[in-house]
């Protein structure tokens, strides 16, 4: 279960967003050390998001019979959702950057990293859809079985992340020669987050 969980996580870091596309931007212009100040920031940011949602999720789940239900029709939906996002016309893909960005200090690129990670929904809902269909209260607190499973994200998200810093900008050069593999990587990318929908729709809960 931990396997595929941390094969999730891989995939939604690997998947365009918010915190992706401004790490990869300020790699680009204004270095890896910059980009990886910002995902200091954006990796507090996670913290922010894994404390609130395991408080929240060990109420949810113990006050609330339907709650696992509930919850793993939203994650259905979210997954549906982001699966459409990598393949619509005119979607970003992982390394197509936004253009150049002026250069900060330390300090407001990790409050920037931070508050890009805070802000961004997607990283809230990622948690409450998908932590729930890995927590089994037979097997300990699900306050732990939630801070362990936020753990293991953050480790995947800051290690991917650290290394898409270190070779965004031979990558970004090699996507904007080869347009076809961006096509390649957004349906990749949707084959894989509709797969997850319908193995969480089949899913028989606890």
């Amino acid at each position: 279960m931990l396997l595929l969980f941390a094969f999730a996580a891989l995939i939604m870091v690997l998947t365009p967003g918010p915190n992706m596309i401004y790490l990869v931007t300020r790699s680009v212009t204004q270095g890896r050390k910059a980009a990886m100040i910002s995902l200091l920031g954006v990796a507090c940011g996670l913290l922010f998001h894994i404390t609130l949602v395991s408080f929240g999720l060990t109420s949810i789940l113990m006050a609330i019979p339907y709650a696992y239900t509930t919850l793993k029709t939203i994650g259905v939906i979210y997954l549906l959702y982001m699966a459409w996002q990598a393949v619509k016309p005119g979607g970003r893909a992982v390394f197509e950057t936004a253009g150049q960005l002026q250069h900060d200090t330390p300090l407001r690129l990790f409050s920037m990293g931070l508050f890009t990670s805070i802000l961004n929904p997607k990283i809230a809902v990622f948690y409450m859809s998908l932590f729930p269909q890995f927590i089994k209260p037979e097997y300990g607190p699900v306050l732990l079985q939630s801070l362990t499973l936020g753990f293991i994200q953050l480790t995947i998200s800051f290690t991917v992340n650290s290394l898409i810093i270190f070779s965004a900008a031979k990558v970004t050069r090699w996507f904007s020669t080869n347009p076809g593999w961006v096509r390649t990587q957004k349906w990749l990318m949707g084959s894989v987050f509709a797969g997850l929908a319908l193995k969480m729709a089949l899913d028989k809960g606890k």
